[in-house]
């Protein structure tokens, strides 16, 4: 028994129902690309805004090591920022020193010295910042908890990527620092400068995209605000700085 050929007419039928159903191939992988490709934008401002909370959690670290490195040691320790490279890590000083703002007094404040225990500090103070500090040799990187390893020839630990630090503000600098590289000191005995460091995404000058780490000069406990936050110095009628207010 014969077969009887094909028609034209159901050949045309078959070959549209395979361009058909090429069609719907070829939208659905469209809409699988572009559904992932909505998936990767939107998830990359969450992706960056968990790199800066990182980021902000390993500064938060390095601040907790320094604070007591320098109480069980005696030595003084100071958190180095490389603003331009953004990166950190931790120096330490075979000599214990005090650090002086325009306000004279070690943590920052602007009360002048009352007692005479308090002027003899503020002049030994004095005395050594201008041995210490200009010297270069003063402060080695030293290896703790991976901040810095000079052997190995790290030179640093690497914020997250993208994140930069925007500013460094301490009492012993005029203005915060905004390039080159910034200053936290650690001091024996228990006691850092109060401190704002704000950390940000990429070049970003939006708010909702910073974050501060603001450091309290007696406990070093380290509190996270959001967006820019600036340190006011203390005067007279604030009282002493070692009045310990957490910023």
């Amino acid at each position: 028994m014969h077969e009887t050929p094909p028609t034209r007419k159901a050949i045309a039928r078959s070959r549209r129902g395979q361009r058909g159903v090429t069609l719907i191939e070829l939208m659905v992988v469209i809409l699988i690309v572009t559904l992932v490709t909505g998936g990767i934008v939107a998830g990359s401002g969450q992706l960056a805004s968990s790199r800066l909370k990182r980021s902000t959690t390993m500064i938060a670290g390095g601040v907790k090591v320094a604070f007591t490195r320098a109480t069980v040691t005696s030595k003084s320790v100071r958190m180095v920022f490389d603003i331009d490279a953004s990166k950190v890590w931790l120096e330490e000083a075979e000599q214990p020193m005090l650090v002086t703002s325009r306000s004279k007094i070690s943590t920052g404040g602007e009360a002048d010295p009352v007692t005479e225990a308090e002027k003899a500090a503020v002049a030994e103070s004095e005395r050594i910042v201008k041995v210490t500090l200009h010297q270069p040799s003063a402060f080695k990187a030293i290896k703790a908890l991976g901040f810095a390893d000079p052997e190995g020839g790290n030179d640093g630990r690497e914020l997250g990527r993208n994140i930069k630090i925007r500013s460094v503000q301490t009492p012993h600098d005029d203005e915060p620092r905004t390039a080159g590289r910034a200053y936290l000191y650690f001091w024996p005995g228990g006691q850092t400068e109060r401190a704002s460091i704000q950390l940000r995404i990429g070049t970003s000058t939006d708010d909702d995209e910073t974050l501060s780490l603001v450091v309290s000069p007696l406990t070093g406990k380290v509190t996270v605000k959001n967006g820019p936050y600036a340190i006011e110095r203390a005067t007279d009628k604030d009282g002493s700085e070692r009045e310990d207010t957490e910023f």
